[in-house]
């Protein structure tokens, strides 16, 4: 067993090790290929073949209930007390394994086609460049506040055909689901997760008791619709996906679009070059992306013994794939410390793979180049005001604001 000895490596729970992970993670490429961190009981991996690899062995699964009790699979049951957040989270397609996960996907696939996502391209572009322009007419904001989350949360709410009068909420209820992604998170993290779980809940289930009665042209009436080779999706397969695009609809964006000109920021060459050259926009926000990975670690849980480098990773055990350590990976990206805006060969794995990939990458990279786009445009000063504060979590990477000035 390779175990971590020493903390300095790999903390997640220390500022300056979340404030820049990519030392560390170069630290763990060199030392090996798997290493097992006792804080969190789980096994580190940090090379992009292997995780790119991993994240399409199905011996390894987002879940275990499928084959497993918690018994059998030597893990305990969540408390009672986190039910309403597991009952949501569980019946999502990323949390679910075939053959759910493939009836599940299939359906909401009938309608979130690469159709419906072209189709908001104005829309989306028209929003960007207005926040832009109330950015701009206000000589400076939070980017964060301002641009970054209220782009693709109304997107999503749009596709969704959730009422602008309903949409305060969303966010907020998140940020709050999305906080028992991190690691070993706190009781209060879960009590807001469960609370915030259970009141988007009752939403959906009335919006979607509506949209029965009087369906629409958005999102919500396409996956009551849905159907196929006699399969329908359930009532809480609906909710749980609701809530799905949702989360994963903005957070990445968000803290995509304001890692991303953190980083742009602190490159202000190659900023002065972008500006310059607008072409560079689709090459740049792969490489954003790739440079500072808003989803640093994903987990699976490993359903069948599999051996990495020598080691032999037990049934039980769970997987911790370092998306950010395989992004900066030498063996696979040219010099991976450099920001290269115009980098073509950027197999970065910011959208996960296999079966689990990001159905929402085409909206995602529709969203990140309009806003990119309206900033380089309509405002071509913008500066940073003030250092940004990073937020404490590791998982979800992103800042407790960005301030601009013009």
């Amino acid at each position: 067993m390779a175990a971590l000895e020493t903390p300095g490596t790999f903390d997640p729970w220390d500022p300056a090790f979340v404030a820049d992970p990519y030392p560390a993670y170069a630290e763990l490429r060199e030392r090996g290929r798997v290493h097992y961190y006792e804080p969190t009981d789980q096994w580190l991996v940090p090379h992009h073949a292997d995780v790119s690899a991993l994240l399409r062995d199905r011996r390894l699964g987002r879940t275990y209930r499928h084959r497993f009790t918690h018994e059998d699979f030597g893990r305990t049951a969540p408390p009672p007390e986190h039910e309403p957040f597991h009952v949501l989270n569980d019946h999502g397609m990323l949390d679910l394994e075939p053959p759910d996960h493939t009836r599940i996907r299939r359906l909401v696939s009938k309608a979130f086609t690469p159709r419906t996502v072209e189709r908001l391209g104005p829309y989306v572009r028209r929003l960007a460049g207005e926040l832009v322009a109330g950015l701009v007419a206000a000589g400076g904001g939070d980017l964060l506040t301002d641009v970054a989350e209220p782009l693709p949360v109304a997107v999503i709410a749009e596709m969704l055909g959730i009422p602008e009068s309903d949409r305060a909420p969303l966010r907020p209820w998140s940020a709050d689901i999305c906080g028992m992604y991190e690691l070993n998170p706190s009781r209060e993290t879960a009590a807001r997760a469960v609370r915030a779980s259970v009141e988007f809940t009752e939403y959906l289930r009335e919006l979607i008791e509506a949209r029965r009665k009087e369906p629409g042209d958005d999102l919500i009436s396409g996956l009551i619709a849905a159907y196929d080779e006699g399969d329908r999706l359930t009532e809480q397969e609906m909710i749980s996906t609701c809530v799905l695009l949702l989360n994963a609809g903005h957070e990445a964006t968000v803290n995509a679009t304001v890692n991303g000109w953190w980083t742009l920021f602190r490159h202000p060459d190659r900023l002065a070059a972008l500006r310059a050259d607008r072409s560079l926009v689709p090459t740049a926000v792969e490489e954003l992306m790739r440079y500072d990975t808003p989803l640093q670690m994903f987990e699976r849980w490993v359903l069948d013994d599999i051996e990495i480098d020598g080691t032999t990773i037990p049934r039980g055990a769970e997987i911790a794939l370092l998306f950010g350590s395989a992004n900066h990976d030498p063996a696979v990206f040219t010099d991976p410390g450099e920001l290269d805006l115009s980098r073509t060969d950027n197999p970065h794995i910011s959208f996960s793979a296999g079966i689990h990939y990001c159905i929402g990458a085409p909206l995602a990279r529709i969203e990140l180049a309009a806003s990119l786009g309206a900033l380089l445009e309509l405002a071509p000063t913008l500066r940073l005001a003030a250092e940004p504060e990073r937020k404490p979590n590791f998982v979800i990477r992103g800042l407790e604001g960005l301030s601009v000035a013009l």
